[in-house]
């Protein structure tokens, strides 16, 4: 008899959540993204991917449609906060590329869920569906809806953000807050003449930090500014905040960033929040990719290329599973990721503390290695992952114990 193909239900059709369902269409897999919101608006700003988040997308295909939208800066420089002197630098253009197999972008969220749908089969999306609950079964797993329906699944994964309600039917833990709130805006290249619009470019200083790169195959620039919450505590790309509240934020600094804080019409304001360490990802017929297990602050530019990886690396594991070994295929899932996913959190913490140090001996410490630290053959660790690769690994260590 012919075994039947396996069901994956996932729930939540942010970027995670759909590179999911290219990849498991790449497999083969059966899959049905269900989306709370009754449509995918474009919504957000910019979104930087290293070599290990874009790799595993131009083996799903995307490499035409992203060199239409996004931009490959040449460098990431790190700058001093008050004078905006260059402190150290990556190289990135060619030769990150030669490095590592895929390069470094720079993207709208909004242009790269257009790509990652486009990739997606017709009918995959289902919007308008609330998920409300998870439950196990005899062998399978059941979504409930906030309407009353429901759908069963061989698997449910949970790629519904920070605030997962497939992570509540898993373990008992809340968002909590960082401290600090971003600010996020988006202008024209042109409206800023002294800014470098092929790099990124990453101002430090005492509280609090600016990142800025190209987006919109380099016509614009998206920047994100750093800034202790105070009593913010909206979490929304929509919500608005103040362009004086950014400027004041900011008062001393560079007069080059302060004209790149000054030039967008309007703002939005996030407050930052992550979520501890889960004793778990997984059940028995649900597991987690992206922000739902893991939200990162982004003080590494990671949260985006991680949630990939897992993405890339269940759809593989899920690809050499049955409907009865699912439960083997998610502990395997998150033997691979934990570690993974705990040594960039570290660097996301290190990234935190050293961006905002005040002036003094610990900032003085921090700059006698920065070259160091920011060489690109210091982020082979980081760059150079190939979750795909790691999974047929483990597959075959696994094979081997059998």
């Amino acid at each position: 008899m012919a075994q039947r193909s396996l069901r994956v239900a996932v729930v939540g059709a942010g970027m995670a959540g759909l590179t999911l369902a290219a990849a498991l269409a790449r497999h083969g897999i059966e899959c049905r993204v269900f989306e709370q919101t009754g449509g995918l608006a474009a919504v957000g700003a910019g979104i930087q991917l290293s070599p290990n988040g874009t790799r595993p997308l131009l083996e799903l295909g995307l490499g035409p449609a992203l060199d239409r939208v996004a931009a490959r800066p040449g460098a990431i420089e790190v700058r001093r906060w008050d004078d905006g002197r260059l402190l150290t630098s990556t190289v990135l253009g060619a030769d990150c590329e030669r490095a590592y197999r895929a390069p470094y972008l720079t993207v709208h969220r909004a242009d790269l869920q257009r790509c990652l749908l486009d990739a997606v089969p017709a009918g995959v999306v289902r919007l308008g569906r609330r998920c409300v609950g998870v439950r196990e079964l005899d062998g399978t797993a059941r979504v409930e809806f906030a309407d009353g329906s429901v759908a069963e699944a061989d698997v449910v994964v949970g790629a519904d953000g920070i605030r997962s309600v497939v992570r509540g039917c898993l373990v008992e833990d809340a968002p909590r807050p960082s401290g600090q709130a971003v600010f996020r805006g988006v202008v024209d290249i042109a409206a800023v003449p002294g800014i470098s619009g092929g790099d990124v470019s990453i101002w430090v200083g005492p509280g609090r930090h600016c990142v800025c790169y190209p987006i919109s195959a380099g016509r614009r620039l998206s920047f994100a500014a750093s800034t202790p919450a105070g009593d913010w505590r909206e979490e929304s790309w929509s919500v608005r905040g103040e362009v004086s509240d950014l400027l004041a934020a900011y008062t001393g600094w560079s007069p080059v960033l302060r004209a790149l804080l000054a030039a967008p019409e309007s703002v939005s304001r996030w407050a930052l929040h992550d979520r501890p360490e889960p004793a778990r990802w997984s059940g028995a017929r649900t597991t987690l990719v992206g922000d739902a297990a893991h939200p990162m602050l982004p003080f590494g530019a990671q949260g985006l290329s991680q949630g990939v990886e897992d993405a890339v690396t269940l759809a593989a594991l899920l690809a050499r599973s049955s409907a009865d070994t699912v439960p083997h295929a998610l502990r395997r899932y998150e033997r691979i990721r934990r570690p993974r996913v705990a040594r960039v959190r570290r660097f996301v913490a290190d990234n935190q503390r050293d961006h905002h140090l005040l002036d003094g001996p610990g900032q003085h410490a921090r700059d006698r290695t920065l070259d160091d630290d920011w060489e690109l053959d210091s982020r082979a660790w980081l760059f150079g992952h190939d979750a795909e690769r790691v999974a047929a690994a483990v597959g075959r260590t696994d094979g081997a114990r059998r």
